[in-house]
């Protein structure tokens, strides 16, 4: 039950920090984008577009901890490539969190989006380990 009242606190944090991210998309990416010009307006809108993608993988992940927690996959199921954390790459990189020229309300969902990312790498991690722990303890 533990279990599931964490996954539900992340849930909402990420489902809270979706919502924001659009918002901040829809009433002011663009604005800021016509302020600053090319150089710095594609570097806004390629951070945006990397909150998005953080959020979506671990929105994606959460939902597949829920289906484990509703017994509609195992956790070893749920440790299959197709349902892990991917993009790692793109997600991990911090870069845009630290760029001054991009404004104080998009570092702040970067910083935000990174944070939860790795929270939910290492919640996979654990998950990982627990199982192969089972694993090992069954044989």
């Amino acid at each position: 039950m533990r279990k599931a009242i964490f996954f539900q606190r992340t849930y909402d944090e990420t489902l809270e920090l979706l919502v924001e991210a659009s918002n901040y998309v829809r009433l002011d990416e663009r604005r800021e984008r016509m302020r600053v010009g090319t150089n710095i307006g594609s570097r806004i809108v390629r951070e945006g577009l990397r909150v998005t993608f953080r959020l979506t993988q671990v929105m994606a992940w959460l939902m597949i901890q829920r289906a484990v927690y509703e017994g509609e996959l195992t956790a070893k199921q749920a440790l299959e490539e197709k349902w892990r954390l991917s993009g790692c790459e793109v997600c991990l990189d911090d870069a845009g969190a630290h760029d001054h020229e991009i404004p104080a309300a998009l570092r702040g969902l970067l910083v935000r989006s990174y944070h939860l990312y790795l929270r939910a790498l290492r919640l996979e991690a654990m998950s990982a380990a627990a199982e192969a722990t089972v694993a090992h303890a069954s044989r």
